[in-house]
């Protein structure tokens, strides 16, 4: 029986059933999924994260993203793996304080840096903790696909790879589909965009998921132009500190007989199954979504995690941030459902 009160009707608190210290600075988190949240937290879709709910003495509480470095398909238990950072309020609490019986509040899983298709070929690129999506990605696609798959993984020295052991032992056993390629600054230097290009250039025809710090991101998004990669096949997890409560229920107001009045019409389609709303122009694609009873994919509502990402197929809309967007992702028809408001009468949209 669990001691902590759920503060959100979409949270749920989950033991925690093993800690796991992959390096000195990096601890994996296993949990515990009651089979009456199975559906909703067992379940996952590989790089997706958790939102982790960590007490605050000066806030009451913060939000931290965490990525899930376990497959659905072959680990028993999700996992998130967190790499301690010198002023991570969130992460020195988790490597300090949560032991095997600890209770944690989280979201359920949530996130699109994941494959459409695991038999796709795949180009994994991580720096230090970007590697915990690119795991889950990894042992799904082993498991789920038939593809080769080539991992580049940079740190700083060999005492910093995350999942070491780990990565050899999947190296071992698909040899002829997995190829791993460490960089280690101690050796190496620094990854440069001239040097990832070389690195990279054999594997045009792959798709690429990059994880890491910015200077990290910003080389392989560089070497993956040059290369030659289509921006469509370029996919990037880019995680921000929540500034909000993602764990407070939204405050959905019905909309004034103005507002529905000059509402746009929009059909949205949602794992396959289309819903025809009306969107008053001065509500949020999410917040019509969720009053109208729907299970959008949402995390932080602050356009920061990316979670709501859609695809405008018809209309237009304008949006208050684009944070977790670039240029390419916006010309291309994505937007963030959370930030989202409609400039025309009529939309299709498509999650």
């Amino acid at each position: 029986m669990t001691t902590l009160t759920p503060h959100s009707t979409r949270s749920a608190v989950l033991t925690v059933a093993e800690v796991i210290e992959e390096t000195a600075d990096a601890r994996s988190i296993v949990f515990d999924v009651p089979e009456e949240i199975a559906s909703r937290f067992g379940e996952y879709r590989p790089g997706q994260f958790l939102t982790v709910r960590i007490p605050s003495d000066r806030t009451g509480s913060v939000a931290r993203c965490y990525s899930l470095s376990s497959s659905p398909f072959s680990d028993p238990r999700p996992k998130v793996t967190v790499k301690r950072t010198a002023e991570g309020y969130g992460s020195n609490w988790l490597c300090d304080k949560v032991t095997a019986g600890s209770e944690i509040e989280v979201l359920p899983p949530s996130g699109v840096f994941t494959p459409h298709d695991l038999d796709s070929p795949l180009l994994l690129l991580a720096a230090g903790s970007g590697i915990t999506p690119i795991m889950s990605i990894l042992k799904a696609a082993l498991e789920k696909g038939t593809a080769p798959i080539v991992v580049v993984y940079a740190n700083r020295g060999e005492n910093d790879v995350i999942f070491a052991a780990e990565l050899r032992t999947l190296a071992a056993a698909h040899a002829r589909r997995l190829t791993v390629i460490h960089w280690l600054e101690s050796v190496q230097g620094l990854p440069t965009a001239d040097a990832l290009s070389a690195l990279v250039a054999p594997f045009s025809g792959h798709s690429a998921f990059m994880c890491g710090p910015a200077p990290f991101m910003d080389a392989v998004h560089t070497a993956l132009s040059a290369a030659g990669f289509p921006h469509d096949h370029v996919h990037a997890e880019v995680f921000t500190s929540l500034s909000g409560d993602p764990f407070d229920d939204p405050d959905l107001e019905a909309p004034t007989d103005e507002e529905t009045a000059d509402a746009a019409t929009v059909s949205v389609e949602l794992d396959g199954t289309v819903h025809e709303l009306s969107w008053p122009r001065s509500k949020t694609l999410v917040d019509i979504m969720l009053a109208a009873g729907l299970d959008v994919p949402y995390s932080c509502r602050e356009g920061e995690c990316g979670s709501c990402a859609c695809t405008v197929v018809d209309g237009t809309v304008q949006m208050d941030n684009v944070g977790a967007l670039d240029q390419e992702d916006i010309d291309d028809g994505y937007i963030l459902g959370c930030q989202a408001r409609p400039t025309s009468d009529a939309l299709t949209i498509e999650f």
